[in-house]
């Protein structure tokens, strides 16, 4: 079985031994034996009868941190000095912060930045507003808003709570585009606040990033906001899953030999995801979908639907299939799973079709673990970094925005999405191509400026550039 263990719960130990032959060696036994992986050894600092070590130690969850700790407290030639789980400490603080452009050295810098000449630079964005998109800040950055009601799969925590993913964001917006990406949480969920926020604070932004809004108000708000706003707006829970998957699933086909127009894919879970990656595939040449939410197989008749589940409904699962996740998967030649934790089980993946692909999103914790499927998949992805084919909207987002900015884009529009798809799962060439690679890593660089010169081109053919 696959190591369970992960940078994400890691912690760093300054643990003083006895400066002695074995004192070190009993340590990384006492560590390994409850199952901690000894990532590094950071250094230490001799003294005359002990020595104090710093090490890195990587877990499988916070439950699994406390027994290391208390493994090396059980030693009787060791002395636990100190502790932190490095996730909580490189969070501290904040992952982000403003800098300024220019230095302010002397009064002809500031006379410039700032009083006077600044007032010629603000009369000329005020008799020429598209001159903001130049002159400001706004050439170059994004609001990440959200309501704090569907983050990751922790489901409601509030906009404070939120807050660590959105500067999470704005920290990959910076590092993989060079986008000016800032956080901004609010404190309602009516989407009409929310409308009336954005809208409101939209001239201080080149683009808006909406993030972790449950469904269906995600849908409202999108919607709305392409109407009022005339910068790009993008959901980037429904549209930019969609794109990598759509990617990802072009190159898994490639393994199986498998065409769209010939699959039947389950795809658990129906909020902004499900139907974002619905219509993407569906647009693709997908024919059958089914979508599967807490109450069973999504179909047409079906009560308590949404407005985005009625419009699922109708689009979607054309045998009308009913029943449960485990009695929709016999027969399927895919799974796309954007919902939660361990959903379906060894067994439902071996009565899929031959060669079947396997996409367990749900993050952190996926719909069936890697290692539990493992023999009976021919592709297996997830949306976590510690396992291959990782599936992550940090292939998309950061060049669509790219893209859009550069090009003077009004919107994000449906053929720069799949232009962006086509972009990344290209950058997989036919000699890497393989089961365990068919997405690039989100550590590729070339992926950004592939995806925004991509989005670029389709924003110019698409007739969607902000005019002079």
């Amino acid at each position: 079985m696959a190591d369970s263990t992960t940078a994400a719960f890691s912690i760093r130990l300054r643990v003083r031994l006895g400066n002695e032959p074995g004192a070190l060696g009993n340590l990384a036994t006492a560590i390994g034996s409850v199952g901690g992986n000894i990532w590094s050894l950071q250094g230490f600092e001799a003294k005359k009868e002990s020595l104090d070590e710093d090490i890195v130690v990587n877990c499988s969850s916070e439950a699994h941190q406390q027994q290391v700790l208390d493994a090396i407290r059980a030693l009787s030639d060791s002395e636990l000095l100190e502790w932190e789980d490095r996730t909580f400490a490189l969070h501290a603080g904040g992952k982000v912060h403003v800098i300024s452009q220019i230095p302010v050295n002397d009064r002809d810098d500031l006379s410039m930045a700032y009083t006077p000449g600044v007032a010629r630079v603000c009369t000329a964005v005020a008799n020429d507003p598209l001159l903001s998109h130049d002159l400001t800040i706004r050439k170059n950055t994004v609001a990440i808003v959200s309501d704090g009601t569907a983050v990751l799969g922790l489901g409601d925590i509030g906009p404070l709570g939120a807050m660590p993913v959105m500067e999470g964001k704005a920290l990959l917006f910076k590092e993989f585009a060079g986008v000016d990406g800032f956080p901004i949480c609010l404190d309602t969920k009516d989407p009409e606040e929310i409308i009336r926020t954005v809208v409101n604070i939209a001239p201080s932004f080149g683009g808006i990033n909406l993030e972790d809004i449950a469904a269906p108000v995600c849908f409202e708000v999108e919607d709305r906001l392409k109407e009022l706003l005339d910068i790009p707006v993008f959901h980037d829970d429904q549209h930019g899953t969609a794109v990598v998957t759509l990617a990802a699933l072009m190159n898994a086909l490639k393994i199986v030999n498998k065409k769209m127009e010939d699959l039947t894919i389950v795809i658990a879970g129906v909020g902004a995801a499900g139907v974002a990656i619905s219509k993407i595939l569906m647009n693709a040449g997908v024919r059958n979908i089914i979508g599967v939410d807490r109450e069973g197989a999504v179909y047409n008749g079906r009560g308590n639907l949404n407005v985005a589940k009625q419009w699922f409904a109708e689009n979607t699962n054309p045998e009308g299939r009913q029943g449960s996740l485990a009695d929709i998967m016999p027969g399927s030649d895919v799974f796309i799973g954007v919902s939660g934790p361990n959903l379906i089980n060894r067994q439902d993946v071996l009565t899929m079709a031959k060669d079947p692909i396997v996409f367990a999103m749900a993050n952190p914790d996926p719909e069936i673990r890697p290692e539990e499927a493992e023999g009976c998949v021919a592709v297996m992805a997830t949306g976590r970094s510690d396992f291959p084919n990782q599936i992550n909207n940090v292939l998309a987002f950061p060049g669509l925005f790219r893209g859009a900015l550069d090009a003077g884009a009004t919107q994000i529009t449906e053929n720069m999405k799949v232009a962006a798809a086509y972009a990344i799962a290209n950058a997989v060439s036919p000699e890497d191509l393989a089961p365990d690679h068919v997405i690039p890593s989100v550590f590729d660089k070339r992926i950004a400026p592939l995806v925004a010169a991509a989005a670029a081109e389709a924003a110019v053919r698409d007739g969607v550039i902000r005019k002079r």
